[in-house]
């Protein structure tokens, strides 16, 4: 009996868990706006809760502080953007409609969620200074290292060429290029956005090494 009892109370535990888990995931998300319309630095769990829908209380509980909250916002966040360019990746049948539909999400996604991507890169920026956040960067920016990789070396293929560098010399060269772009449109310096747009298939041609064709 002591042994059935045991496993009982450790499934109990294990629900209690899981559920605890879940509505720190379901906070993060809905709280993930608030997040990045006031940013790091101006945000504080009671900011948070007179902004949304949840009381202080109930915030303090499932996240020690704010620290805690944007990390796991931000990684809910990007456990669904790091698949943003899969759907592309798997129909594309050449490296022209990969490179074309590509650069259009790519850009896409700059207007339709910019304020999101601005609380990425914030947290990217906090964890230069505050080292409780580099393990969780480290991992979003290894997964989104290997998204655009996904990318890159389909395009190679598609194209009759290789990579003409590795996973993380691609993954910068197109992150900078995608963080200007956000602090112009941020900035509503159009013109720039849509200079780097254009530039944008020529850019990615230089990720690849066409010298076997």
């Amino acid at each position: 009996m002591t042994e059935v009892a045991e496993r009982k109370r450790d499934r109990i535990a294990r629900r209690q868990v899981d559920k605890f888990d879940a509505r720190r995931t379901e906070l993060a998300v809905a709280t993930l706006h608030t997040l990045a319309e006031l940013g790091y630095a101006r945000t504080s769990l009671r900011e948070i809760a007179q902004n949304s829908e949840f009381s202080h209380g109930v915030l303090h509980y499932y996240f020690a502080d704010k620290r805690d909250l944007v990390t796991e916002a931000v990684r809910q966040y990007e456990a669904i953007c790091v698949t943003r360019y899969d759907d592309v990746v798997e129909h594309s049948t050449t490296a022209g409609q990969l490179r074309d539909e590509f650069r259009d999400m790519f850009f896409a996604t700059l207007h339709e969620d910019a304020k999101l991507h601005r609380l990425w890169y914030d947290l990217r920026n906090q964890s230069a200074f505050d080292p409780e956040f580099r393990k969780d960067v480290r991992e979003i920016d290894e997964r989104r290292e290997l998204m655009i990789w996904r990318v890159v070396s389909r395009y190679a293929e598609l194209s009759g060429a290789r990579p003409a560098t590795s996973p993380t010399g691609a993954y910068s060269m197109l992150d900078g290029l995608f963080q200007r772009a956000l602090l112009a449109r941020l900035s509503d310096v159009d013109d720039e956005v849509q200079a780097l747009r254009a530039e944008f298939p020529q850019l990615l041609d230089r990720l690849i090494d066409h010298a076997d064709r």
